[in-house]
């Protein structure tokens, strides 16, 4: 299971379940991260986007988010789908960004 940390502000909303999306940068490390474990568990839809941004990845799969590092910090357990798309700003996107944006579905603490 990918586990992702997460800053103490975003894990609260996310946990109380104001927060409905996690987002991640489109760059190197975290498109390795994301595209290597969504390819690892083999439940992967491709589509082309309207806008031309790029390809769509949707997945249902549990993840685990972390309160900071170190396996004694606070976690929850979401289930998750993971697109490519712009996300919102009062969750922490910035305007006209493209990012990993991974839809919490689901939340269970751990």
């Amino acid at each position: 299971m990918l586990t992702l940390p997460i800053k103490k502000k975003w894990f609260d909303m996310i946990r109380s379940g104001e927060k409905k999306e996690e987002y991640r940068e489109i760059k190197p490390y975290w498109t390795k991260r994301l595209e290597g474990y969504i390819a690892d568990i083999g439940n992967v839809k491709y589509q082309t986007l309207e806008d031309g941004i790029g390809a769509f990845l949707e997945v249902n799969d549990e993840i685990l988010l972390r309160n900071g590092y170190g396996k004694d910090k606070p976690t929850i357990k979401c289930k998750v789908k993971v697109e490519r798309g712009c996300g919102k700003e009062e969750w922490g996107a910035k305007k006209g960004e493209i990012y990993f944006v991974l839809k919490i579905l689901e939340v269970e603490e751990v």
